[in-house]
């Protein structure tokens, strides 16, 4: 009931605190014999590590990860996969302030409530550095389902608080620290210069794909693809929306044309975001993600002490001032253990069913 593991044939424990001596986590479920070593997660976790640009926290960590068991060789043994990432760069007194205080829009309160007793060094495991865990047991999935299926993942950031961004090319992503899908992010920097002097914080729309995917994963009724994606993305933190395909868009969409017609020659459009009855198509999958702006800001804020007396919380420390800049990385990585826990009931219920027909490409 904890609720610290994510999926059930390829089971993730997530562990640790944002300010404890590590963080890390442990994979049950993943298949003997895979090449794995620290070089093929260490890439992922550098796209999402703090730091990295001024537009983010300046918490100065390596998230160097370290392999501890269920390696053997340099090969995978089913045996469980412990991935430990160090904290080496924690300054726990900058949160000394708001020890009985409660930060609004962030999980002080309802922590304390539920257990009693809260860790309030940069959020305990309500912070977003217990992402990073995640991020590592994605690649391990990443690399499994493209050895197996050729599947690959990318994501991308759509818009920015109020400013959204036009689509151009996939190349510009990895070239500025946005995760943006265009050449020129001057207007993006600028607009988070002025947010940081501000003390203010701002939100983002996420976009992330899964391209190669095999026909026929996930289960009606309960157990539908897209429900297991909306579930995953909601358990990053600070999302508060997901859309699978068309999403809301398909309010205003007539039945002529939000229905993906099928030829011969593949699918003539992806309104599904690749996934019809909770089952995969083959398309690609196509999931947008809304993310609320960061609760850690400088600018004083109403709020109460543990007497319920009215205060003013102040947030010191290090905080990005929008935590959909880093969210890339970790949008693929749930996404990628989605698809791997599907991939892997597929093979254990319908691994040796054969279609009466073969499947259509993704497009046309």
């Amino acid at each position: 009931m904890s609720g610290n593991t994510f999926g059930t044939l390829f089971a993730v424990t997530n562990f640790g605190e944002s300010h404890g001596p590590a963080i890390g986590c442990v994979i049950d479920g993943c298949p003997p014999g895979m090449a794995l070593s620290e070089a093929d997660i260490q890439g992922d976790l550098d796209r999402r590590r703090p730091g990295t640009s001024r537009h983010v926290t300046q918490r100065n960590e390596p998230d160097a990860v370290e392999i501890l068991s269920g390696v053997y060789e340099g090969k995978t043994t089913g045996m469980p996969i412990c991935l430990l990432i160090k904290n080496t760069d924690q300054r726990s007194k900058d949160y000394g302030d708001i020890l009985n205080t409660f930060r609004p829009g962030h999980a002080d309160y309802s922590y304390l409530q539920k257990y009693g007793i809260r860790d309030p060094r940069g959020g305990g495991r309500a912070s977003a550095r217990l992402t990073a865990p995640m991020v590592a047991a994605g690649a391990v999935a990443k690399k499994w389902l493209f050895e197996k299926y050729g599947t690959t993942f990318r994501g991308c950031m759509t818009q920015i608080g109020e400013m959204p961004l036009d689509f151009e090319s996939w190349a510009h992503v990895p070239n500025n620290p946005f995760f943006a899908p265009v050449a020129d992010v001057s207007r993006l920097e600028t607009y988070m210069d002025a947010l940081r002097k501000a003390g203010d914080s701002c939100g983002a729309r996420i976009r992330v794909t899964a391209s190669g995917m095999p026909v026929g994963l996930g289960e009606p009724l309960f157990d539908k693809l897209d429900a297991d994606i909306a579930f995953a993305m909601m358990g990053i933190n600070a999302v508060k929306g997901v859309e699978i395909g068309a999403g809301f868009a398909s309010v205003t969409q007539r039945g002529t044309t939000h229905g993906d017609s099928l030829s011969p020659e593949g699918f003539k459009s992806n309104n599904a975001g690749g996934v019809l009855g909770g089952i995969s198509t083959g398309q690609d999958l196509e999931v947008s993600i809304a993310i609320k702006p960061t609760s850690s800001i400088i600018t004083p804020r109403e709020s109460i002490d543990m007497a319920g007396a009215t205060t003013s919380v102040v947030t010191k420390g290090r905080h990005d001032p929008c935590v959909g800049i880093r969210a890339t990385p970790i949008a693929e990585a749930m996404l990628a253990l989605v698809v791997m826990e599907h991939a892997l009931r597929q093979r254990a219920q319908c691994g040796d069913v054969i279609s009466p027909m073969r499947a259509i490409n993704a497009s046309a």
